[in-house]
């Protein structure tokens, strides 16, 4: 017999709000940071965004009594944030100086993709499934699509699309660390951890390559300074929130929707608001991609829910 993921359902309005949270807002950070970086430097910008959200999430874990992290866990919670943070989100800004927002969503949709692969090539890893298989070859097929020369059509920049899918593997990699690494029982806290390492990486990051000396506060634009506050409040606090809300009252199935429609989002705000170019073979190649990641984020919420099934009727 099934057990039922919560004692009691969570209202239908709540519901809705939460998913719309996870796919429109998420959706619109792409937009936000390219917005943000327009009069900003990328990693401090970056740093900024995740020191002070991270500070935030912390001390609101502090105050509802979360036990203080062990050395352990902040030692995790560096690795994870270097990965996810520093080479992941890191490598999202600064390939948004060259790639349109949109179409930058759609290389890191990628991330399901990787995972895939990772969880497959690591020791003891598992064999992908034949309808995870055709969706791999489906998503490369799409990035083929999208980087190769057409006449009268502009590919996507090189350099900032491979950083975009290196930053898409390096989140995959933290992805398969993270369930193996201590963690503070306290979502809250962990991600307050894990922003507050990866801000500090990020800065330092800018700092290295000279952002400071690149700065100009009189030069910053308010829509720059308005896009990272938006990047703050609803991308960090209140994405995490809805996303680990979710976590804990609905399928992971359900939840992992969110992994394409993101870039649907990303990619139709950056035509509408920044006017960001959009061709027939962007299109289809954004479909193809997220068409092989529907395949696998499909074939492995099948596998969990047809293991936790066996698990409840045991």
């Amino acid at each position: 017999m099934r057990r039922p993921m919560t004692d009691a359902s969570p209202p239908r309005a709540l519901l809705i709000a939460a998913f719309a949270v996870i796919y429109i807002v998420w959706g619109s950070t792409y937009l936000a940071i390219r917005v943000a970086i327009e009069t900003l430097p990328p990693f401090l910008m970056a740093g900024t965004r995740f020191l002070i959200a991270g500070a935030i999430m912390y001390a609101w874990a502090s105050s509802r009594g979360a036990a203080r992290p062990t050395r352990a866990e902040w030692r995790a919670a560096l690795i994870l944030g270097a990965f996810f943070l520093l080479f992941g989100n890191g490598g999202v800004v600064w390939a948004e100086q060259r790639v349109p927002s949109g179409l930058a969503a759609v290389l890191v949709a990628l991330l399901p993709i990787w995972t895939a692969i990772i969880e497959w090539v690591r020791p003891g890893g598992r064999r992908p499934t034949a309808m995870v298989t055709l969706g791999l070859l489906i998503g490369f097929g799409g990035v083929a699509l999208l980087f190769a020369p057409s006449a009268g059509s502009t590919r996507v920049d090189p350099v900032g699309g491979i950083v975009l899918m290196m930053a898409s593997l390096s989140w995959g990699i933290a992805s398969v660390l993270s369930k193996g690494m201590p963690q503070p029982e306290s979502g809250a806290r962990a991600s307050g951890m894990q922003m507050l390492a990866g801000g500090t990486l990020l800065t330092l990051a800018g700092l290295v390559t000279g952002e400071p000396g690149a700065v100009n506060l009189d030069a910053v634009t308010l829509r720059s300074a308005a896009a990272l506050l938006y990047l703050i409040v609803f991308g960090s606090l209140l994405g995490f929130s809805a996303f680990t809300w979710l976590l804990r009252v609905a399928s992971p199935g359900r939840v992992a929707t969110y992994a394409y429609v993101n870039p649907v989002v990303a990619v139709f705000l950056g035509w509408l608001l920044l006017s960001e170019p959009l061709g027939l073979r962007d299109l289809a190649a954004a479909a193809i991609i997220v068409s092989g990641v529907v395949l696998i984020t499909t074939a492995r919420a099948r596998s969990t829910s047809a293991r936790l099934s066996s698990e409840a009727e045991a």
